[in-house]
């Protein structure tokens, strides 16, 4: 397995292969704060279900080189970049969260070569018509969007030192959280497995730059460079209805404009319910595709 890849214009992408070395390929996008070794079902588990699952540190994570200034679009020459030196012609797609947007474009902007795509709990973007963007987001997303959106100077002074903190403590992340979190993430966020995989993502995620977060909320808050309804793809978009963190109106909103868009939208859960979702997501994703 090829741990590092190395981009055209010099940076590094750290990734991390599980599964079946070879089976159906699948990109898993992490969410934000995150990275390559964020939460996914077992080795064993995908190597028993033909799927080769590939993630890598989006620029300023972990290992990866960052990218200033980069846009949701960007996220496609890097894709393109790791499939290639992993010879793949054809692969699946999928994002959690911050990833969500990110999968999309890769779905949008190589439709030769993703097969499938899936956003799971994802956001529409900043800009989409008729859609009232805060309503139903928990207030200390409110508070952060805004900023990043009005004020990006102001909201990179305050996310360095508390990336800082968290870098030190993640466990201060899912503390944070808790307040605005539903009794169902709880549960989930609470489970002893799900929860270490959790700390290890975010501590992966800040080792050594804040700035992957940074960029990633001012590409998720900025122009995309890419528009949804151009997506001529099969695509899942999954979202729990109590979700406060990315409300699934956003999803709706993208059902609506995505011609061969499926929503399925689970009335009990929400934002971290899609952990749970995942293995089903990738089961859909791999129902079409080619294996390596």
């Amino acid at each position: 397995m090829r741990e590092l890849v190395r981009t055209p214009d010099g940076r590094q992408i750290r990734i991390e292969i599980s599964g079946d070395p070879r089976g159906r390929p699948v990109f898993l996008l992490h969410g934000m704060p995150g990275s390559r070794v964020g939460p996914r079902p077992r080795g064993m588990f995908l190597y028993q279900r033909g799927t080769r699952l590939i993630s890598y540190d989006r620029p300023g994570y972990g290992g990866s080189d960052r990218l200033p200034g980069r846009s949701v679009a960007d996220v496609v020459h890097d894709v393109a970049v790791v499939a290639d030196a992993l010879q793949l012609d054809r692969f699946a797609v999928a994002g959690r969260s911050g990833g969500a947007p990110h999968a999309l474009a890769c779905a949008a902007l190589l439709p030769g070569r993703v097969t499938r795509a899936a956003a799971l709990v994802g956001l529409a973007p900043r800009d989409a018509e008729g859609l009232d963007w805060f309503a139903g987001m928990a207030p200390s997303n409110v508070r952060e969007f805004r900023t990043a959106f009005t004020d990006p100077e102001r909201f990179v002074t305050r996310l360095i030192p508390r990336s800082a903190e968290i870098r030190s403590n993640p466990a201060q992340l899912l503390e944070e959280l808790r307040a605005e979190l539903t009794d169902d993430d709880r549960q989930i966020v609470s489970d002893l497995s799900i929860r270490s995989m959790l700390l290890r993502n975010y501590r992966e995620a800040l080792r050594t730059s804040p700035y992957g977060w940074i960029d990633d909320v001012l590409a998720v808050t900025g122009p995309w460079g890419f528009d949804p309804s151009e997506i001529r793809i099969p695509v899942l978009l999954w979202h729990g209805a109590k979700d406060v963190f990315s409300p699934a109106s956003h999803s709706s909103w993208m059902a609506e404009r995505i011609p061969q868009a499926t929503v399925v939208v689970e009335p009990a859960a929400a934002h971290f319910a899609a952990l749970r979702a995942l293995p089903a997501v990738l089961g859909w994703l791999v129902a079409d595709g080619p294996a390596a």
